[in-house]
């Protein structure tokens, strides 16, 4: 058993994540915690949950940056951070990385925003100013930290490429992936998009109506002349 690397689950609540997102919907990121944790569960390693309860620091990248620090300071040589918002996360991601961080320093799980899903660190190579001071939630992050760990010569291992969920076009582009995610999720996701589609054209049946309301009210400008 792997007593030396613990998974960090790195998550809002579901009632926070439906205020801080684009979409609201508590149902989706309950769903999204509940199988991310099934998947964790899967890989017999140990992991801690910090929702915005745990978190201490006024920004994201202190209260990331202090979450991981607590996880080694209770004895952990490796972390291995992830977020609840990547439906298409799989125990193999998470036990390659732990494979992975006996031999390279820095695993990375990129996003296709330019973030990361995943981050696997060694103890050893984790400087918590540096880390505070990455452009954390940016498209920049991906280009920032490979650039620094090239310039540091630290070995890094990147996994495949997967999406999060972070607006409308990335529940779009789940669906559409011939990557399996869970019943439940896929469940909620298909509902959701059809309330918006809902919600747009009743919205543009609502726009049509008022301009053609309001054109017949006012009369023909030629009719008004005879």
């Amino acid at each position: 058993m792997n007593t030396k690397t613990a998974i960090l689950i790195f998550a809002n609540s579901a009632e926070k994540d439906a205020q801080l997102k684009s979409f609201s919907s508590k149902a989706l990121f309950n769903a999204l915690t509940t199988e991310t944790i099934k998947t964790v569960e899967k890989t017999g390693l140990t992991y801690f949950h910090f929702s915005e309860k745990e978190q201490t620091g006024f920004s994201f990248g202190a209260r990331f940056t202090n979450a991981i620090q607590n996880i080694f300071n209770k004895g952990f040589e490796h972390v291995i951070t992830i977020g609840n918002d990547t439906p298409h996360l799989k125990a193999k991601h998470l036990l390659k990385t732990a494979n992975q961080l006996t031999k390279n320093n820095i695993v990375l799980g990129p996003s296709k925003d330019g973030g990361f899903y995943l981050m696997g660190i060694k103890k050893s190579h984790f400087n918590a100013k540096t880390f505070q001071k990455l452009p954390w939630q940016t498209t920049a992050l991906k280009s920032t930290v490979l650039k620094w760990l090239t310039i540091q010569k630290i070995e890094v291992k990147l996994l495949e490429t997967l999406s999060d969920i972070d607006s409308v076009a990335d529940i779009k582009e789940i669906l559409n992936s011939f990557k399996s995610i869970a019943v439940s999720i896929k469940n909620i996701l298909v509902l959701l998009i059809n309330l918006i589609k809902n919600q747009i054209n009743s919205s543009s049946k609502l726009f049509y109506s008022t301009i053609l309301s309001s054109y017949y009210n006012k009369g023909s400008p030629i009719k008004l002349h005879i």
